[in-house]
């Protein structure tokens, strides 16, 4: 046995969840029903493919733009 197992012990969140659990057995059943209206969506493909299509590849650094040396504009 471990040295820092701590036998037949549970957290005062675990206790909650399950007391939680036991009152309320169609938490999960409207937790997934909740998660469905924001979460699991059925992707089209063919969006998806376009939207990558569109991309505008981006520089390395963002927040500098490069001008080579000699023609540097003033931001003034």
């Amino acid at each position: 046995m471990s040295f820092f197992a701590r036998p037949h012990y549970t957290s005062d969140t675990t206790d909650f969840i399950r007391q939680l659990k036991q009152d309320k057995p169609q938490l999960d059943a409207q937790q997934q029903q909740g998660r469905g209206l924001l979460w699991d969506k059925d992707v089209d493909a063919g969006v998806w493919q376009d939207y990558r299509a569109g991309k505008v590849a981006q520089k390395a650094y963002v927040y500098y733009s490069y001008t080579p040396a000699g023609k540097r504009t003033s931001p003034m």
